[in-house]
C-alpha cells in the first residue's frame, strides 16, 4: 500500500505546478484586462465625444464614434491582457479565429454592412436632417430619426415608416424643407369661353390672402395648358415650408378658388378625356383659335 501511496502522491506533485500557472496566468489576463479596458473605455471615449462635440458634429456621428472608439478599446485590452500573461498561442489562434468570423460575418452581413456604411455617408453629406420632409422612389415623410442602419420617418398619415439607409442613399431624394422658400403650384381649368384674366386675377387674389403666402414673390397664375375641355392656369404661390405646411397651403388654395369661382360665375368644366377622332380633334382646335383671336 505504502508504494503505491507514495506514486499518487507523486503524480499529483507534478499537476501542482502546471494548476498553479494556469491559475496566476489567468488571474493576470482578467486583471490586465479589466485595467486597460476601464481605463481605456473612460479616457478615449470621452475624449472622442469631447472632441467631436466642440467641433460641432452631429450627434448620431458622435455616438456612432463612440461606440466605435470603445469597440477598439476592447480588443487592443484583450491583446495587451494575452500578451502580458503570456498567451501567445492563445492571441495568435484568437487573431487567426477573429479573422475567420470576420470574412465569414462579412459574406453574411453586406446589407447590414451596406446600410452601415450608408448611414454614415448620410449622416456626413446631409442630404436631409431631422424634421425635414423628404420624398423618394414614390414615397415620403417627415425624417424623424437618422440611426447608422436605418432612418425612421413619419407618414401624412401618422404611420411610423423605417428604411434602410442604403435605400435612401442610393434613391434620387427630394428635400422639400431644404430651401428657405417652396412653390404651391395647383392647376384649374377654366372653360374656353371665359375670360382669362378675369379668372387669373381671381386666383391670384384668392392665394394672395392666405396667411403664410409670400408677397415675394407674389402669386401667379399663368396659362399652362389647353385641354380637351379646359384652359388650365397654374395658380403658383410661394410659402416658407419652415413656417407653412405645404398641404395645409394647399387645401386652402384650392378651397378658396373654387368658392371665388362659384361666386364670380366662372365655368370650371369637368374634365373630358373622351373626345378622339377628327370631328371632335377639329371642333376644339377651331375654338382654341376663335377664343385667342
Amino acid at each position: 500500500m505504502f508504494p503505491l501511496q507514495q506514486n499518487i502522491s507523486i503524480d499529483l506533485q507534478q499537476f501542482v505546478p502546471p494548476l498553479v500557472s494556469a491559475v496566476t496566468t489567468t488571474v493576470v489576463f482578467i486583471f490586465v484586462f479589466l485595467v486597460v479596458y476601464r481605463v481605456g473605455r473612460s479616457v478615449m471615449a470621452r475624449s472622442v465625444k469631447n472632441g467631436l462635440q466642440r467641433r460641432g458634429f452631429d450627434k448620431t456621428l458622435i455616438g456612432f464614434a463612440v461606440s466605435l472608439t470603445v469597440l477598439v478599446t476592447a480588443i487592443f485590452a484583450v491583446a495587451l491582457a494575452a500578451t502580458v500573461a503570456g498567451f501567445g498561442t492563445v492571441l495568435a489562434a484568437f487573431a487567426t479565429l477573429g479573422g475567420a468570423l470576420t470574412l465569414a460575418v462579412g459574406f453574411a452581413a453586406r446589407d447590414l454592412i451596406a446600410n452601415f456604411v450608408a448611414g454614415v455617408f448620410i449622416v456626413k453629406d446631409e442630404p436631409f436632417t431631422v424634421g425635414d420632409w423628404i420624398e423618394w422612389d414614390g414615397n415620403d415623410g417627415v425624417v424623424r430619426e437618422i440611426q447608422m442602419r436605418v432612418s425612421k420617418l413619419e407618414t401624412f398619415d401618422n404611420q411610423r415608416v423605417t428604411v434602410p439607409n442604403g435605400n435612401l442613399a442610393n434613391a434620387v431624394i427630394v428635400n422639400n424643407a431644404a430651401n428657405d422658400r417652396r412653390r404651391v403650384s395647383v392647376d384649374f381649368g377654366i372653360g374656353y369661353g371665359e375670360d382669362i384674366d378675369h379668372a387669373r386675377n381671381a386666383i391670384v387674389e384668392a392665394g394672395s390672402r392666405i396667411d403664410g403666402v409670400l408677397e415675394d414673390p407674389e402669386p401667379t397664375a399663368p396659362v399652362t395648358e389647353l385641354g380637351d375641355s379646359a384652359v388650365i392656369l397654374s395658380g403658383r404661390l410661394w410659402i416658407d415650408p419652415s413656417e407653412s405646411s405645404h398641404g395645409e397651403i394647399t387645401a386652402q388654395f384650392v378651397e378658396r378658388v373654387k368658392k371665388r369661382f362659384d361666386a364670380e360665375g366662372i365655368d370650371m368644366p369637368y374634365p373630358n378625356t373622351e373626345l378622339s377622332g377628327g370631328v371632335e380633334v377639329t371642333n376644339i382646335s377651331s375654338e382654341v383659335g376663335a377664343t385667342l383671336d
